[in-house]
């Protein structure tokens, strides 16, 4: 455990084991290399930023050219990356349904990189509320906007020549 004068060290240690993923060891080394205060960072855009967990893009005429993440604190990295490979293996958590429902489309490692950014933000977000994570749940990228899957399913159906009419069913108690 980490002994510091600070009270507030040891809280910060304690809010950052809440995250999914984020374990004793990320909370170490993100106190030591981050701090525990986040008043020096205006947003969590600009701490991931200098972690170096932001994702690269540069276009230029039309052409888009390197995805590198940006350099940063190499020992933060080297935390985040284990936290980053736990997290997809925690069950019912929004970190585990943004790691799979990336991997479909962007590949292992690319949503690996998406997760340790959402550890970033929610890092910057615990520290600087001084609140617990709250998780918002497995299902909440499903929940979040159900009305576009819907219609790009009717839609599907009514390609394949089907007519489709929609009923909402009873809410189960």
């Amino acid at each position: 455990m980490v002994k510091c004068a600070d009270p507030f060290v040891a809280e910060a240690v304690e809010l950052v084991q809440t995250i999914p993923g984020g374990g004793q060891r990320v909370a170490a080394v993100g106190g030591a290399a981050l701090g525990v205060s986040m008043r020096r960072f205006p947003s969590a855009g600009h701490l991931a930023s200098w972690a170096g967990g932001c994702p690269g893009s540069t276009e230029s005429a039309g052409k888009r050219r390197s995805g590198r993440t940006t350099t940063g604190s190499s020992y933060l990295r080297h935390a985040l990356v284990p936290a980053a490979w736990a997290a997809p293996h925690t069950k019912e958590t929004s970190l585990a349904a943004q790691a799979t429902r990336l991997a479909q489309r962007k590949g292992q490692n690319r949503a690996l990189v998406a997760v340790g950014h959402r550890m970033l933000v929610i890092i910057y977000q615990v520290l600087s509320r001084t609140e617990s994570d709250s998780e918002l749940g497995g299902d909440y990228f499903d929940q979040r906007n159900v009305a576009v899957p819907r219609n790009r399913l009717v839609r599907q159906l009514a390609s394949l020549g089907m007519k489709v009419t929609l009923e909402a069913l009873p809410v189960a108690a």
